[in-house]
């Protein structure tokens, strides 16, 4: 009879690098789940923008800008500046089920994920490339998804 640890022991070993990115992925999600995310220091410049999507009561943006800052993410992340120029130039957004009034939470959730990626980055010292900020955003999004379920 199999001992309780059997299964256990016969599991691949998960790099740790793996592991990490997991662990990020579950944190930052976590960060977006508790509205608003937490953010470093501001510039004064961005302190107004970020006023109408940060201010105190304000409601946590509808699931369809957490949708489409993901994909604005990703298309930074994997330097698509076409397809991210033509989203932000001919107002895609819109065709998307958002408001216009969406967009500055739009922009800001795709900055906090993308500076969130990148800082992961340069923590890591590049251990976490590119490949694996958009495996981390992907995972992240799927956590916000579930935990929406």
């Amino acid at each position: 009879m199999p001992s309780r640890w059997d299964r256990l022991l016969e599991t691949k070993p998960v790099p740790v690098i793996e592991h990490l990115v997991s662990e990020v992925a579950k944190l930052v999600a976590a960060d977006l789940v508790g509205w608003p995310p937490s953010i470093g220091e501001i510039e004064p410049a961005a302190s107004q923008q970020l006023e109408a999507v940060l201010a105190p009561g304000k409601p946590r943006p509808a699931s369809g800008v957490f949708t489409e800052s993901f994909r604005l993410a990703r298309w930074e992340l994997e330097r698509e500046t076409a397809a991210y120029d033509d989203y932000m130039r001919n107002r895609r957004w819109l065709q998307h089920g958002l408001a216009p009034e969406d967009k500055p939470a739009l922009l800001f959730l795709c900055r906090w994920l993308v500076e969130q990626m990148l800082a992961l980055g340069e923590s890591t010292e590049g251990r976490v490339n590119r490949p694996r900020m958009l495996d981390c955003l992907e995972r992240i999004e799927r956590h916000l998804v579930e935990t929406r379920a």
